[in-house]
């Protein structure tokens, strides 16, 4: 790449993808979006991308042909992608990651995304990214060695917790069926908690490796307990490691989808028991239509 490595075409593209994810006067987002390099975490080319329903080859092996609103492939046996970036631009925004926050990040891949948020939070913030594939790991931990602010930790997203820290924000970027204890329970007041909910995909009466229902939930800690908000439907990668779902709770959560009211959800419940109407509940959580 020419112009400054580069930097004139992704200040266009961070104009693009913000544009398209329909977020507005959003300077740090989009200084993070031009500020950090794609290429330096996919690999070098050729590279695939998703388009539709298959895997292609991008006709190019120039750096610039990644600047485009379009899913990388990181390994696509297993359908692992480097994420559509308004999809995730939008998250980011709706997220209200600030200056000097403690964000952490599940299932964070080669990392680009969590170098999206290390410029968020600044240098006086701090960023945990958590990933399964020790592949993955190695490679987001060689491509943010220049972020002093970030830790890599290679393990399971599903039972992150931590002794020493209260996270602002966490963001997880595969699906699952239920929000895990460890997450809610390590979120400060104040906090926020994305991430994509939903049920797995089904075939030949197996569970596939993506997600068949699914949207982006928030649920953000409060003084009097849990808001929640549908955001918008997505579509992920399944957890890896996660333990079989009690009976029952694919087919119901399934049924909530259909009934297609997920805007009316206002509040999350969290160990204490049911009070009016739920858009779903198990007995120690639920996604009510009651404000907090």
């Amino acid at each position: 790449m020419n112009n400054q490595d580069g930097a004139d075409y992704r200040a266009i593209y961070a104009r693009q993808i913000l544009a398209k994810a329909g977020v507005a006067q959003h300077r740090r987002l989009e200084n993070a979006l031009a500020t950090v390099r794609r290429e330096d975490f996919l690999g070098p080319p050729p590279w695939l991308f998703r388009d539709v329903s298959q895997y292609r080859e991008l006709a190019s092996s120039a750096p610039l042909a990644l600047y485009q609103d379009m899913l990388v492939t990181l390994d696509a046996a297993r359908h692992v992608n480097n994420g559509m970036p308004s999809l995730h631009a939008h998250a980011l925004h709706r997220l209200g990651i600030r200056e000097g926050e403690t964000v952490v990040h599940l299932g964070a891949g080669s990392g680009y995304y969590t170098a999206i948020i290390a410029e968020l939070v600044g240098p006086s913030g701090r960023v945990i990214s958590v990933e399964y594939d020790a592949a993955l790991a190695e490679r987001a931990q060689n491509a943010l060695s220049g972020y002093a602010h970030v830790s890599v930790v290679h393990g399971d997203a599903l039972k992150w917790a931590s002794d020493d820290l209260e996270a602002d924000v966490i963001y997880a970027n595969f699906a699952l069926d239920h929000p895990p204890s460890s997450w809610v329970d390590n979120l400060a007041s104040g906090g926020r908690l994305l991430f994509p909910f939903g049920v797995p995909a089904i075939e030949a009466g197996r569970p596939t490796a993506v997600s068949r229902w699914a949207a982006f939930l928030m649920i953000d800690r409060r003084p009097r307990g849990f808001g929640a908000q549908f955001l918008a439907p997505v579509s992920f990668i399944w957890a890896e490691g996660q333990e079989p779902a009690p009976e029952g709770r694919h087919e119901a959560l399934a049924e909530a989808f259909r009934r297609r009211n997920l805007a009316r959800v206002r509040s999350f419940r969290w160990r204490v028991p049911a009070v009016g109407e739920e858009w779903y509940g198990e007995d120690d959580w639920g996604l009510s239509f009651d404000e907090v």
